[in-house]
């Protein structure tokens, strides 16, 4: 952990696009559709292949919901982070509103210069690629819950590592999260 005279550095936020996301996986979103086309005699669309769903050898993919507590208005500290090296994990909101996706690239380990944090809106979601590094999910406003795709099989698909540094999302993060949902 950080020592007390160590000042946190202040996490920076962008808008979560495709582009940009994908050193760390994909946007789930109807704007990253690889193909689109009516079904059911016309009355849906059906936003085709959205994001890529890696099980990886000897595990199966399973459909679960997180039901995720909002950020308190306090300062986010980034404490931790979390990677599954097996499989991908997908997360899909149910409902609307902004959330933030802090990642990091793969490898050994996380370093404070290589976290980067998006804004997502209420109708994104994010498919982490196998080992990507990532916090659990943060949720602005309100409490939410989220589809969950991800990895089941007989090997341990989840490393967790505490941080000898801390990231901080303060108030000027804040009204960044703000701006970055409205501008949309």
């Amino acid at each position: 952990m950080m020592g007390a005279a160590a000042s946190p550095a202040p996490l920076r936020l962008r808008t979560l696009e495709a582009a940009a996301f994908a050193p760390y996986g994909e946007v789930v979103d109807a704007a990253s559709a690889r193909q689109t086309y009516a079904i059911n005699e016309g009355s849906s669309l059906r936003f085709h292949d959205l994001a890529r769903i890696e099980p990886g050898p000897g595990g199966r993919a399973i459909l679960s919901i997180f039901r995720c507590r909002a950020e308190d208005g306090t300062p986010i500290r980034i404490r931790m982070m979390e990677r599954h090296p097996l499989g991908s994990q997908a997360f899909v909101p149910i409902g609307g509103g902004p959330w933030l996706v802090v990642v990091a690239p793969p490898g050994d380990t996380v370093t404070p210069a290589r976290i980067e944090a998006f804004v997502a809106r209420g109708d994104q979601g994010v498919n982490f690629a196998p080992g990507v590094w990532h916090h659990p999910l943060i949720p602005i406003g309100a409490q939410r819950d989220f589809l969950v795709i991800d990895r089941e099989g007989e090997e341990a698909n989840c490393d967790v590592i505490e941080l000898s540094f801390e990231r901080v999302l303060d108030a000027a993060g804040r009204a960044r999260i703000d701006e970055l949902s409205a501008a949309r």
